[in-house]
């Protein structure tokens, strides 16, 4: 008995060369992987220098701006103040440059006020700074100073306490520098470089299109091949959105501001214009894919049919959703992208009317309201987005199926 088992069990050598073969293929797997991380990295911070770098230009002239400003203008021996104002105003989150500047005024006046009061009642040293930092904040906080302002103050405030007794009339060249570098930093905004604003919210639109195009590709895919762990890994990279998006908002602000301050970007208004009423559907369709990738994952864990029309329809989404990204760069019409949208909601169409279970009616319908989302995109209004996508999706008769005689369905649940 034990030769009869023997002569059915395969070599050691077999045994141990088939364990080898499992051990390279698994290190393969993930030296690959390792690779595409790393390229990916790499893409990820050259793509956040070349955003970058306007703004670093920027900061570099503004700051040796402020400097022959305050120096050699207005004759002050020590304008530390004025660069540090300058590149503390560009700093700010685009789009909130000029607020910065002024938060940056009414930081140093509560600062100036507080110390200036405090030393002249209780003298300096150690208990007197503490002191004057904890009113300088209290008093910001209290006149509902953003942290701007609330650190504004009590820099300034340690700056009288520390100083006054050594520097002389340090309060006024201190609100000074802060109007000089903060008016530089915007006049460098404005007039000497001002940013592209379109090319800006370009750049930062991009990663935010392609993070939602790529997953609803691998979701087309891994609907395809009742992959359950792929969807899964798509869904948790589209919930991971929230920096393209924030990205992609600060930028549109940012443009505001340009073309609100700027003169030579004024032109542009009315293309911004459609950026900007962009940002809110683009923000919905994201949500909209992230419910339709959960539906497909439970729809692969029930092993409800997914006919061969069902991920065509999430794939022409992606495709979508990347010519509305490129119609959006070269200022084209987004027609190619409207057109792909729609073919998306057909597709959707002949995948209910073959047959879908309930958690397929779902993705069926999270497909027809994610398009709806990218025809607002491309500048359509809703109603008439919505018109197109029921002319689109067509009226469909499904076969029933067996899912639907256990849970009662009678259609796609309604967007």
């Amino acid at each position: 008995m034990a030769a009869a088992r023997d002569r059915h069990r395969p070599p050691r050598t077999e045994l141990r060369q088939g364990l080898v073969d499992v051990d390279t293929a698994r290190i393969a797997g993930a030296m690959v992987e390792l690779r595409q991380r790393g390229h990916a990295t790499l893409r990820d911070r050259t793509h956040r220098v070349r955003s970058a770098a306007g703004l670093a230009v920027q900061a570099g002239v503004a700051a040796a701006l402020a400097w022959v400003a305050s120096h050699e203008l207005l004759h002050n021996p020590e304008p530390v103040f004025a660069p540090i104002s300058a590149v503390g105003t560009l700093a700010a989150s685009v789009g909130q440059r000029l607020r910065r500047t002024i938060e940056l005024i009414v930081g140093v006046g509560i600062g100036v006020l507080i110390g200036d009061v405090l030393i002249y009642l209780l003298g300096t040293g150690p208990w007197q700074l503490g002191l004057i930092v904890t009113l300088a904040i209290i008093v910001s906080i209290f006149l509902g100073g953003s942290v701007a302002v609330v650190i504004q103050a009590a820099a300034t405030a340690v700056l009288i306490a520390t100083l006054s007794p050594s520097t002389k009339d340090l309060e006024l060249p201190r609100f000074v520098d802060a109007l000089v570098g903060g008016g530089i930093a915007l006049l460098v905004t404005a007039v000497l470089l001002p940013l592209n604003p379109l090319r800006v919210i370009n750049r930062a639109a991009r990663p935010a299109l392609d993070l939602l195009a790529e997953q609803l590709d691998v979701t087309a895919e891994a609907i395809r091949d009742h992959d359950r762990e792929r969807c899964q890994r798509a869904l948790e990279r589209l919930r991971a959105n929230k920096e393209e998006l924030a990205a992609f908002t600060e930028a549109i602000d940012g443009a505001k501001e340009t073309l609100t301050i700027s003169p030579a970007r004024w032109h542009r208004r009315s293309e911004l214009a459609h950026y900007a009423e962009a940002a809110e559907p683009i923000d919905r369709a994201m949500r909209n894919s992230g419910t339709l990738i959960r539906r497909a994952i439970t729809m692969i864990e029930d092993e409800e049919p997914t006919p061969e029309p069902l991920p065509d329809a999430v794939g022409h989404l992606a495709e979508a959703v990347r010519l509305l990204r490129h119609e959006f760069a070269v200022g084209a019409e987004p027609g190619d992208a409207r057109e792909r949208t729609l073919r998306a909601v057909s597709e959707a169409g002949r995948a209910y009317e073959q047959g879908v279970g309930f958690s397929g009616s779902v993705v069926v319908a999270q497909v027809r309201t994610t398009a709806s989302d990218l025809m607002v995109a491309s500048g359509l209004d809703q109603e008439e987005a919505n018109r197109l996508v029921r002319s689109a999706f067509g009226e469909h008769e499904r076969p029933s199926s067996p899912t639907d005689r256990r849970t009662g369905d009678a259609g796609p649940p309604v967007a």
